[in-house]
Order: structure tokens, then sequence, then C-alpha cells
């Protein structure tokens, strides 16, 4: 599906799960190298930049947003951005992108937040709104993990567990997608200031800024799980330390009376308490007593 935009002198194709004979006619509308619309219809692996003669070519991956949930997977988006044009092209729906869309519609409020022209205008726009909801997901992370450590501290470490690694794998995503976008946007200023001007690169620092906040957030994310983590499998080993040391010390008590009982059941000619009135209570009793001295043993020597 093709969606064209009009910000001032600026067009701005959307290509949204582009089909062959669309990305063609879009490509021989802008004179676009044939090796980029290939791109364009298949996925790429990695985030990069690329200078041509008239235009800038950037793929960018961004991870999957589910507010809080766990996420998985990630999107691309490319980008051209030329002289007073910009195509994307996509393979999902991005919120941040059919939200701006609508913002292009209404021009006044682009030109509250950009005041002066610039090539590219568009794609800082869409950048800056995608960077904006990562943001926001992160908050979500953000309480998921104060979710998860009134779970710790509510003794469910066993429960955690399994929360804490979804936490961990959403954000491990969310690393591995946005991992190049700083090197991406430092080598798109510099190519900017070659086919462009000084105010490109002006918002290519204000795009670096917005990236380094959402950096900072999922390092802080990161750290958050780390210690979570830590302090959950403290508190659980403490637990289970406790539960095998009970459990040590009852078959410590069990065993020798085992023994006893084991031994007045050998067949001699002598066999102290047997046979005499009221044995099995005395044999209770004597039994009883002797668990009873091994457990005040124990007490004592803070062993339980």
């Amino acid at each position: 599906m093709v969606n064209r935009h009009k910000y001032k002198d600026t067009v701005w194709i959307d290509l949204n799960h582009p089909t062959t004979e669309e990305v063609r006619m879009v490509m021989e509308e802008f004179t676009i190298h044939p090796s980029i619309a290939h791109e364009l219809i298949s996925p790429t692996e990695k985030s990069r930049v690329e200078l041509h003669n008239k235009y800038i070519y950037i793929i960018l991956h961004f991870p999957v947003i589910k507010h809080g949930k766990e996420n998985k997977g990630r999107h691309e988006v490319d980008f051209i951005i030329g002289d007073k044009f910009l195509i994307t092209a996509r393979y999902d729906s991005i919120d941040a992108i059919d939200g701006f869309s609508k913002m292009v519609e209404v021009n006044s409020i682009l030109d509250r937040e950009f005041s002066d022209d610039c090539n590219g205008i568009l794609f800082f726009g869409i950048i800056k709104e995608i960077y904006h909801s990562l943001f926001i997901e992160l908050e979500y992370i953000e309480k998921w993990l104060a979710k998860v450590e009134e779970g710790i501290f509510a003794e469910k470490e066993k429960e955690m567990v399994v929360a804490i690694s979804k936490v961990s794998r959403s954000l491990l995503n969310f690393k591995k997608s946005t991992a190049l976008h700083k090197e991406v946007l430092k080598s798109l200023g510099e190519f900017g200031e070659k086919i462009f001007d000084d105010k490109f690169a002006y918002h290519v620092r204000r795009s670096l800024d917005e990236y380094l906040k959402v950096e900072d957030a999922l390092n802080n994310n990161i750290d958050a799980v780390s210690e979570l983590r830590e302090t959950n499998n403290s508190l659980l080993t403490t637990k289970q330390n406790e539960i095998m040391k009970v459990l040590t010390v009852v078959t410590f008590i069990f065993s020798p009376l085992a023994l006893i009982a084991s031994v007045m059941q050998i067949e001699t000619r002598i066999r102290p308490i047997i046979g005499q009135p009221n044995d099995i209570w005395l044999i209770y009793g004597f039994f009883l007593g002797l668990g009873l001295l091994m457990y005040a043993v124990f007490k004592l020597k803070r062993w339980l």
C-alpha cells in the first residue's frame, strides 16, 4: 500500500507492505537505484546507512512494542531521504508512524516543532515519534519491574524466576534491535553535511539526543533486572538452604532412633523393656525423650 503525504514542499511516500510493482513505480518517480528497490522489498538483518549521489538510504530496526508485556521480534523501517522527498518502507503496522502521518495532515503542529526548513524534516519527525514511543515502552517495563519486586518480597520467589526471565528477554530484544542506532545516526550526520546543509546535522544531533534518552532508560532497566535477579536468587537459595537444614536435622534425629528400634527387634535372650508391662509406652516415652533431648541440643547450638 502506498500512502502519499505532503508537508510544505516535501513529499512523503509511505510504503506499507509494498508490492514489487509499487516499489518499482516509486523508484522510477524519484530516480532511486535498482539495488535499493530490492532492499525495500525484503527485510535486512542489520541497521545501516548509505550515501548516494542525491539521497541517503537508511535501514533501522525497532523492537516490537507491547506495553509492558513480553516483547519479541522487531520492526524494520527503510528511509530514503532526498531533496524535498522522503520514502519510508515497512512490513508491519507501527503506531508511531501511523500517528505521525496524522500529524502531517495538521501542518501547524509540525510548524511549532520545526521552525526552520530543512531537508529530511519529516524523517526527524518520524524518528522523534518512534523514540518517544520506545521511551514510553521502557516506562511500562519499569512498572513491570516494580510488580516483580513486589512479588519477590511477597515470598513468591519461584514465580518471579519466570517473570524476571520474560522481562530480561524483552530488554535483550530491545537492546539488540537498537544497538546500531548511535553509529547510524552519527554517520547520517556526516553524510547529511555533504549533500544537504548544517541544519540537517543539527537535527541529527537532536535525534541522537532522543536516542540517548532511550539508551539510558534501557540501561537503567537492564541494571534493575540484574539486581532483582540477584536478590531473588539469594532469597530463593536462602529459603532452600533453610529447608535442607531442617530436613537434615530431622533425618539426624530419627536416624539414631531408627537404629535403636532396629536393635530392639533382634531376637536375643535378653531384650530390655520388651515383655515388661506397658513396654510399648515405655519405648514411646524413651524415643520421645531422646528426640526432645536432641532437639534441645540443636536449638542450644543454634542449628535450628
